[in-house]
């Protein structure tokens, strides 16, 4: 029973994460012989002021990016 964490900083579709579901459980049947119905994949959304990448906070990169448009 493979489970699969997929993280993201945002939100994404209900389409998208049919599209993510449907491909990881497809490179498990056929990486692993895993069932696509054996595999449990969990979408974690994380608010984009909730993310770093190293000292910064994605949603103050966004901020900065949308001032110098």
């Amino acid at each position: 029973m493979p489970f699969i964490n997929v993280k993201v900083a945002g939100s994404l579709t209900i389409e998208q994460k049919r599209e993510i579901a449907n491909d990881i459980s497809e490179t498990m049947l056929r990486v692993c012989g895993k069932p696509k119905p054996s595999c449990y994949i969990v979408f974690d959304e994380v608010s984009r002021e909730n993310w770093a990448k190293g000292e910064d906070i994605l949603s103050d990169v966004d901020k900065k990016a949308a001032e110098q448009k």
